[in-house]
């Protein structure tokens, strides 16, 4: 697990609110205050939907909403005079990415060995922090995928222009 601090607060909400860099990750939860206090659960309620909508919508499947479902929501939030005095924002891999980082990575992990893989960004006290994780379905030792989704964090911030410093 990585922590670090994204260095561009004002580019890096405009890539997160106004733009569909993050759209391909799944909203598990986010959390933001300012002039009122808001949770969003991101998880997917089938019943919504038809069958047809699901599919229509590449929803099958998915315990969460893709982030560009809900960003419009979330931008509406935040956006105004004032920053919010905190934020967070819980992403997870869709099942289709995360089988796809699992194949890059040549762990040996299949889908069926992890809950999931997230990346986690948190506004606090003016400091806008990173961290990202690993569940795994069981106890293992070996960490390899562990660093190499740290790894492919930090190609993806690097690769969209995002600026950030290790937390030590």
């Amino acid at each position: 697990m990585i922590a670090i601090q994204l260095l561009q607060v004002k580019d890096f909400m405009n890539k997160l609110l106004r733009t569909d860099l993050f759209d391909h990750f799944l909203l598990s939860e986010a959390t933001i205050r300012g002039k009122g206090s808001y949770e969003i659960d991101g998880h997917l309620v089938p019943d919504f939907y038809s069958p047809e909508e699901l599919d229509e919508l590449e929803l099958t499947g998915l315990s969460c909403l893709p982030f560009g479902m809900l960003r419009e929501n979330c931008f509406a939030l935040i956006k105004g005079k004032h920053t919010p005095s905190y934020f967070r924002f819980i992403f997870q891999l869709s099942p289709k990415n995360l089988k796809n980082t699992l194949e890059v990575s040549k762990s040996g992990l299949t889908t069926q060995d992890l809950n999931g893989v997230f990346l986690n960004i948190k506004f606090q006290d003016g400091i806008l922090s990173c961290t990202n994780g690993v569940s795994y379905r069981s106890f293992t030792l070996d960490h390899t995928f562990d660093q190499e989704w740290d790894m492919l964090i930090r190609k993806f911030f690097a690769g969209h222009d995002i600026p950030y410093t290790d937390i030590n």
